[in-house]
């Protein structure tokens, strides 16, 4: 071990993962208005390593802040 040497740490970046694929996604109003709540909802075809998706039927890649929370009991029946 020299004294100019260097370790090298492997850094791990821990991103939060906030969709899944195939998990349906609405984006907020205020990016698509004028349209209803079903037209805006899309499904997640991928999940990138930069925490952005892809959608099916949708072109681009898309940032969590584009869309609404997620409501996990929106569509479980009262």
């Amino acid at each position: 071990m020299g004294i100019f040497s260097k370790k090298k740490f492997a850094v791990q970046r821990q991103f939060r993962i906030w969709a899944r694929p195939e998990m349906k996604v609405t984006f907020r109003a205020e990016v698509m208005p004028g349209r209803s709540r079903e037209e805006r909802t899309f499904t997640v075809r991928q999940v990138l390593r930069n925490g952005r998706v892809s959608l099916y039927d949708f072109p681009d890649e898309h940032r969590e802040g584009a869309f609404e929370a997620i409501n996990f009991l929106r569509d479980k029946v009262k």
